[in-house]
C-alpha cells in the first residue's frame, strides 16, 4: 500500500569508485520507498561511470559527480589522467555541497564511506546537520577484516566522527549472520544508534518478469562489475576446455569495468566452448539469477543478496584483497551451509572447478540451509524512514502521512 506524503526529499551518497554495489543498493532502497510512499522524492549522488546505464522509478533521479577510480592496490585515481585526483575530489565536495543546498533533503542516507572518499562530505554533512536533516549511515554486513577496518578508521577518527554526526546507523543484514563493526572499540552511543534491518530483498520470483527473460536453465557467472573478475572468468572458461563431458549451460556477464583487453579475450574463449554464452553486461541482473539454475559469483553484498531472494545454489570465489569482505561474507555464508566457497588458489584448479560447477545445481538451495529465511531490509527501511518523516511532521506540519 502506498502512504501519500507531501514535499518529502531524501537524498542519498553513493561514492562509487570500483563496482557496481553501492549505486545498485542506493537505488534498490530508492525504488522501495518511492513505491511505498506516493510523494516521495529521492536524488541519488553518484560517481559511478555508468549510473546512466540503469533505469529509474519515477520520482528517482541521480547527480552524476566526477569519477575516481580504485585501482587494485587501495589508491585512488581520477578516471581522466589530465585531472590530479585532488583535484577531482575538490570538484566532487562541491557538487555535493551544492547539491545538497539545493535539494534540501528531509534525509540524507550516506552509503557506507561514513565522511565519503576522502573526507568528502564532511562538510556536507555538517552544513545538513545544522538544517535538522535526519543523517543516515548505511553500512554492508560486512565492512572488513577488523584489523583493516580499525587501522583505516581510527587514522582519520571515524568512529568519532560518526558518534558525533549520525542520527541513525542501518545494517543492511541481520544481527546473526555478521556484526560489521566486530572487532572494533565501539561507543555504546553509537552501538544504541544501530539497527540490523535485514538483508534487501530483491523483486521477487513471483512477480512478472520481463518477456526478454531467457527460457532455459543455466549457471549464471557474474562478477558484478567485473573490475577485478577476470580471475573467475578465467576459471570457469578453463574448466570447461579441460572437462568436456561438463554439459551444463552457462551464462556469463563480464561486467561493464572489465578491462577492453580482458572482454575481448574471454569473449573469443567463449565462443570455443558451445556450452558457454559470454555476453559484456546486462542490467537486469535479478532476471538473469531468477531465470538461473546456479549462480557462480564472487560474492558482493548485492549478488549476495540477489541469490538469497530468488533461492539459488551458489558457488562463491571470492576476492580476499585489497579487502577482505567477500572473505568473510563467505566465509560465514559457507558455515551456514547457505552456499558453496572456493578459495581462488582453489578455483584456480580446472578439475576442481569443473566438479564444483557440475555439482551446482544439484545443491541445497539456501532456505534449505537456514529455514524461514526472511530478508526483511526494504520493509524495515520503509517504516523506519515512515516513522521518521511523521515525526518530522508531527514537528513542523509541513509533511503529511496518510495512515
Amino acid at each position: 500500500m502506498k502512504h501519500p506524503l507531501e514535499n518529502a526529499r531524501i537524498l542519498m551518497y553513493s561514492h562509487d569508485t570500483f563496482g557496481l554495489g553501492h549505486l545498485r543498493r542506493c537505488r534498490t532502497i530508492a525504488h522501495a520507498l518511492v513505491q511505498e510512499y506516493s510523494g516521495l522524492m529521492v536524488l541519488i549522488m553518484s560517481g559511478s561511470q555508468i549510473a546512466g546505464a540503469f533505469d529509474y522509478r519515477a520520482r528517482v533521479d541521480f547527480v552524476k559527480i566526477p569519477s575516481v577510480i580504485k585501482l587494485r592496490n587501495g589508491e585512488y585515481s581520477s578516471l581522466s589522467e589530465h585531472i590530479d585526483v585532488r583535484d577531482t575530489i575538490q570538484m566532487r565536495r562541491s557538487i555535493i555541497r551544492h547539491t545538497a543546498e539545493s535539494f534540501a533533503p528531509d534525509i540524507f542516507i550516506v552509503d557506507k564511506e561514513p565522511m565519503g572518499l576522502r573526507g568528502e562530505i564532511e562538510e556536507t554533512l555538517a552544513f545538513l546537520k545544522s538544517k535538522g536533516t535526519t543523517l543516515i549511515l548505511g553500512l554492508r554486513e560486512v565492512m572488513d577484516a577488523p584489523r583493516l577496518l580499525d587501522a583505516e578508521w581510527k587514522r582519520n577518527d571515524v568512529m568519532g566522527k560518526i558518534d558525533r554526526t549520525y542520527d541513525h546507523i542501518w545494517v543492511y543484514g541481520p544481527p546473526d549472520f555478521y556484526d560489521p563493526l566486530t572487532g572494533l572499540e565501539v561507543p555504546q552511543s553509537v552501538r544504541d544508534r544501530m539497527e540490523f534491518v535485514g538483508f534487501l530483498q530483491r523483486r521477487s520470483a513471483q512477480e512478472k518478469l520481463s518477456d526478454q527473460r531467457r527460457d532455459s536453465d543455466y549457471l549464471l557467472v557474474t562478477t558484478g562489475g567485473g573490475g577485478d573478475g577476470a580471475d573467475l572468468i578465467d576459471n570457469v572458461l578453463n574448466a570447461y576446455l579441460h572437462d568436456p563431458s561438463l554439459t551444463q549451460k552457462a551464462l556469463v556477464v563480464l561486467g561493464p569495468y572489465m578491462p577492453a583487453d580482458q572482454r575481448t579475450e574471454f569473449l573469443r574463449k567463449g565462443q570455443a566452448i558451445p556450452q558457454v554464452e559470454v555476453i559484456e553486461f546486462d542490467t537486469r541482473m535479478e532476471e538473469l539469477i531468477a531465470g538461473s539454475a546456479g549462480v557462480v559469483a564472487m560474492g558482493g553484498y548485492n549478488t549476495y543478496c540477489e541469490i538469497l531472494s530468488f533461492d539459488k545454489p551458489a558457488l562463491i570465489v571470492p576476492r580476499t584483497m585489497p579487502r577482505e569482505e567477500q572473505l568473510l561474507r563467505a566465509t560465514r555464508a559457507a558455515e551456514l551451509g547457505m552456499i558453496e566457497m572456493l578459495l581462488p588458489e582453489e578455483a584456480a584448479d580446472p578439475m576442481r572447478m569443473a566438479t564444483a560447477l557440475r555439482a551446482l545445481p544439484k545443491r541445497p538451495h539456501p532456505s534449505d540451509a537456514v529455514p524461514g529465511l526472511q530478508l526483511e531490509g526494504l520493509t524495515n527501511i520503509a517504516r523506519l524512514v515512515g516513522e521518521d518523516l511523521q515525526a518530522r511532521a508531527e514537528h513542523s506540519g509541513t509533511l503529511r502521512i496518510a495512515k
